[in-house]
């Protein structure tokens, strides 16, 4: 049998009979667009995250770019980012009018080096969006430390590190504003696509959740011009369910990335991840890294493991940003780590007879 590298079915099986009721209600309502169903998981998630505003959206790409917007970027802006991100978190950038600037990565936690963003700063540059790559938390003091000395906002982009903390202290809570992503195989995942902005800031709120619904808060009643990015009831509910078994989720998640990096340890060839100090990785993805990527990510495959590459190309090399012409001796980590990364399966529900699979596996590859 395969050891997958999600199984969303077995966590729809464990909690089946809440989630099954939650959509049977959504549909005696016929609450399917916004309704009592999305304004409580709003209130749930806000609070979960320990912010007091939470605007939901379709989805984490969407809420990039509705905090991006209602921060008031414009053409001209430049925004700092991270070089190792899924590509939501640039693109929305452009999709925002401004350029997005890219900064390499630290060599073992695959997030922004702080130390290279003040470099990256010109007159144009209006904020930072760092990314909470994997689960675990970019370095967040020196990170607002530049933003303040510089007049920048900042946007974290949450999209993978639900729940994680950074010096005791959750993140989403220190940026203007922070996004999450509820994709299915996100730690916190809809059964279709969904995502939210955090805030505490209520007027930064009210101008993202108008900016989603057609630019008003009731019907009829356009304020400004907005787009449509609303989450749909059936996909709040079932969150509203998931959200309650989140911490136990991610305990499961930690304890399975604590027995991979107990097991695997004396296998020489394989970079296992690390945990930063100060802070409390949620183990979105377990990545490690190998010399030989390639040709172990085929072995596992034939011995019925599967793996995935988060992110086989990084992102100031994809051909999406070959208008900047830029080199690998630009982003070296970045450019190093994309040829190397390979995540191993890691999912609350894994069994220790998978886990067991996976690393006998990895051991038998020469």
């Amino acid at each position: 049998m395969t050891v997958p590298f999600a199984d969303l079915h077995a966590q729809y099986l464990s909690i089946k009979g809440d989630i099954d009721a939650a959509i049977a209600d959504v549909i005696a309502s016929s609450a399917y667009i916004r309704g009592p169903h999305v304004e409580r998981f709003e209130e749930e998630f806000a609070a979960a995250v320990d912010r007091p505003h939470c605007v939901s959206c379709g989805n984490g790409t969407d809420a990039l770019y509705i905090a991006m917007h209602a921060l008031g970027v414009k053409p001209g802006d430049e925004v700092i980012t991270t070089a190792h991100s899924w590509i939501s978190t640039s693109e929305t950038i452009s999709q925002a009018g401004a350029v997005p600037v890219f900064v390499d990565t630290l060599p073992d936690s695959f997030t922004i080096d702080p130390d290279q963003i003040a470099a990256k700063i010109t007159p144009r540059t209006v904020g930072i969006i760092p990314v909470h790559l994997y689960g675990q938390p970019a370095d967040m003091d020196p990170i607002m430390e530049i933003a303040s000395r510089h007049n920048l906002w900042v946007i974290e982009d949450c999209a993978q590190a639900h729940l994680a903390r950074y010096k005791g202290r959750q993140v989403g809570t220190f940026g203007a504003a922070a996004t999450f992503s509820f994709y299915p195989g996100k730690n916190l995942g809809a059964m279709g696509d969904a995502g939210a902005i955090v805030t505490a800031d209520t007027a930064l709120a009210e101008r993202m959740a108008m900016f989603a619904r057609h630019g008003g808060l009731r019907k009829g009643d356009h304020r400004i011009e907005g787009i449509n990015s609303r989450l749909d009831g059936l996909q709040a509910a079932i969150l509203s369910v998931k959200l309650r078994h989140l911490p136990d989720w991610t305990r499961a998640r930690q304890r399975l990335a604590a027995t991979y990096l107990e097991k695997l340890a004396h296998l020489s060839g394989l970079r296992l991840p690390q945990v930063m100090p100060d802070r409390e990785h949620v183990w979105h993805l377990f990545v490690v890294r190998s010399e030989q990527r390639d040709a172990l990510k085929a072995h596992l495959e034939a011995k019925g493991v599967q793996t995935v590459i988060n992110y086989p190309v990084a992102l100031p090399f994809l051909p999406a940003y070959a208008r900047f012409a830029h080199k690998p001796e630009d982003f070296p980590v970045a450019h190093a780590n994309q040829s190397r990364i390979l995540s191993l399966p890691i999912f609350a529900e894994m069994t220790d007879s998978q886990m067991d699979r996976v690393v006998a596996a990895i051991a038998s590859h020469g």
